[in-house]
């Protein structure tokens, strides 16, 4: 959320900012509201002024012994009128918040301005993608035929766009849970932490979820509990309501869970495989930072997730997001694209966003400073990775002529082999 001062004073700016990301600011509507809450300010502050007054003057009148009922009166109907006053003062300021609610954040002054995904720009790439000499085959295919996933019973048993893994199919997943989790507590300094997988109301408005993206959710029926889409949004909330001690920051956590998501406008995108599912796996990591931090902390979390890929020597490219292709609560995001040969194009395995202070203020999240002074903090996330898609990655890239998968090299300790073959009949 905005600084509702800074937004009030700035709107012509914000104006502009917000239209590179396709957002048309009403200003009109915002003045309106803000001249009737001036008016109200104004008459409440000269009754307030006049009151005081009042109150002085009967002061002196009932030391003279005057009769002060008829003006003691008009001070109880004057403090109606102030009280009156307030109420609509709070409301004007509620109705200027509800509408900061639904306005996205700006772009960092490094984003490229642009419309769509097609003016994303490339950064860096990790390896060329492998030449095969035999025509390689989807996920779709591959996993069915080596007994490691169940698209028709995972749809028996709940409905579309869910799998059932099999065998060396699950135990690919654990193994990238267990690879990723140990690489980023290990090596890249994150603190491991396992939240709860269902949320409340005040976790998603907190990371901008709601009241925006309901639809995007899987809510429980009969409580305020909704199913996670992302561990963003539990590992965020962790320090909600909190002022933290500076000297922790940056704090650097990361977890799994499952994410479920409805993919409400996605109807006829990825309808094969296991690219978009309602249920996935992924590891996420999170940071809170000093705001003079935060933009070298996103370069290194960016890092962070691509070292994943690496390690796994899968080939990737890593894309900054232009206006008009970033999401709602972000000031900055890279998109991490691994190469899936089966499809013959990059796909997204992974966004690390700056959400700057949107984030913390919604959520209430600050740090003092050195002067003791409570300051929001800067978030920030980013996938390290989605667990399905880097097994689909896998399946695509390592697949042989004979149909057999094989498993990287830094995988193979946790999946006690280095290959999975197809079923015999």
């Amino acid at each position: 959320m905005h600084d509702l001062t800074t937004f009030r004073s700035n709107l012509e700016t914000f104006a502009q900012r917000l239209a590179h990301r396709g957002y048309t600011l009403n200003i009109d509507e915002f003045r309106e509201l803000d001249s009737r809450r001036r008016a109200a300010l104004t008459e409440v502050e000269s009754l307030k002024a006049a009151r005081n007054a009042a109150s002085m003057e009967i002061g002196k009148l009932k030391k003279a012994g005057a009769d002060t009922s008829a003006r003691q009166q008009e001070m109880r109907d004057m403090g109606d009128r102030i009280a009156a006053l307030d109420e609509q003062v709070k409301a004007i300021d509620d109705e200027f918040k509800q509408h900061l609610a639904v306005i996205p954040n700006v772009a960092h002054e490094s984003v490229p301005v642009g419309k769509s995904s097609e003016e994303n720009v490339e950064v860096r790439r990790f390896k060329e993608p492998r030449k095969f000499d035999f025509e390689p085959k989807a996920h779709w295919d591959l996993g069915p035929a080596l007994g490691i996933l169940d698209l028709d019973r995972a749809a028996k048993i709940t409905g579309a766009r869910f799998a059932v893994y099999w065998a060396l199919g699950a135990r690919l997943e654990r193994a990238l849970m267990n690879f990723m989790l140990d690489t980023h507590t290990r090596e890249h300094g994150y603190t491991e932490v396992l939240p709860p997988f269902m949320i409340n109301s005040a976790s998603l408005y907190g990371t901008g979820n709601l009241p925006k993206f309901a639809s995007d959710l899987f809510k429980c029926e009969n409580f305020d509990f909704w199913l996670a889409p992302t561990a963003e949004v539990p590992v965020t909330n962790l320090y909600r309501d909190e002022t933290l001690d500076g000297d922790r920051l940056p704090i650097k956590l990361c977890a799994y869970t499952p994410c479920f998501r409805s993919e409400a406008g996605s109807y006829g995108r990825d309808v094969r495989g296991i690219i978009r599912q309602h249920q996935f796996q992924k590891v996420e990591l999170v940071k809170f930072t000093r705001p003079d931090q935060s933009y070298n902390e996103l370069e290194s979390l960016t890092r962070s997730a691509e070292a994943i890929l690496e390690k796994l020597g899968l080939p990737f490219r890593t894309v900054v997001l232009c206006t008009g292709d970033m999401g709602f609560s972000s000031a900055k995001t890279y998109d991490i694209e691994v190469w899936m040969p089966g499809q013959n194009a990059y796909r997204e395995i992974s966004s690390c966003s700056n959400f700057e202070s949107f984030q913390a203020r919604r959520a209430g999240i600050r740090f003092r400073n050195e002067k003791g002074k409570p300051e929001f903090v800067h978030t920030l996330n980013g996938s390290g990775l989605a667990i399905g898609r880097t097994w689909v990655a896998i399946l695509e890239n390592y697949q042989q002529a004979d149909g057999s998968v094989l498993i990287p090299e830094a995988l193979q300790p946790y999946m006690k082999t280095d290959v999975i073959k197809p079923v015999v009949s």
